[in-house]
């Protein structure tokens, strides 16, 4: 399975692909950091919307990919939010990855990562944050990075991406 984290709300997908993007009908509830998901509910985020299930949906996921405008070298504040609710995808507990503390994951699947960014006026400076920022999410994910693009527009992004 492939998700599809964008703020791009008529993005193209595939066939079996969860797209999570902004919806007029639904709202996202942000992450309060009650650790519920760690605690009370193992794996199971207790705010109910159409967000709940990141982080199973995570634990079964192939592929994750982020389709976002470049905000200051990282993702969007959409897509940000979004991320933050696969916190249900970790463990408490802490172990090495990287020589680096990481918390544990929660499923022991393969993901590959991919980011698509855009916007017209990307700085090389943010280019290289963007560039830096998604190794140390797939590190915390315990992902594989396949792709990191720039294009300018949505529209580009929409074609490269069909």
């Amino acid at each position: 399975m492939r998700i599809i984290m964008s703020d791009i709300p008529d993005l193209p997908v595939g066939k079996g692909d969860e797209l999570k993007a902004p919806n007029e009908m639904e709202k996202l509830h942000h992450c309060t950091g009650c650790f519920t998901c760690w605690i009370k509910t193992p794996g199971e985020c207790i705010i109910k919307d159409n967000y709940a299930d990141m982080g199973a949906l995570l634990g079964r996921c192939e592929e994750l990919v982020f389709v976002s405008k470049c905000t200051y070298g990282g993702l969007s504040p959409f897509v940000k939010n979004v991320m933050d609710r696969v916190l249900p995808n970790l463990l408490p507990d802490f172990t090495v990855r990287n020589n680096e503390q990481h918390h544990k994951l929660r499923y022991d699947n393969a993901i590959n990562l991919s980011a698509y960014f855009y916007g017209a006026d990307v700085t090389e400076s943010e280019r290289a944050t963007a560039l830096s920022l998604i190794p140390a999410i797939a590190l915390n994910f315990g992902a594989q990075v396949i792709d990191v693009s720039f294009f300018k527009t949505e529209d580009e992004v929409k074609e490269a991406f069909v």
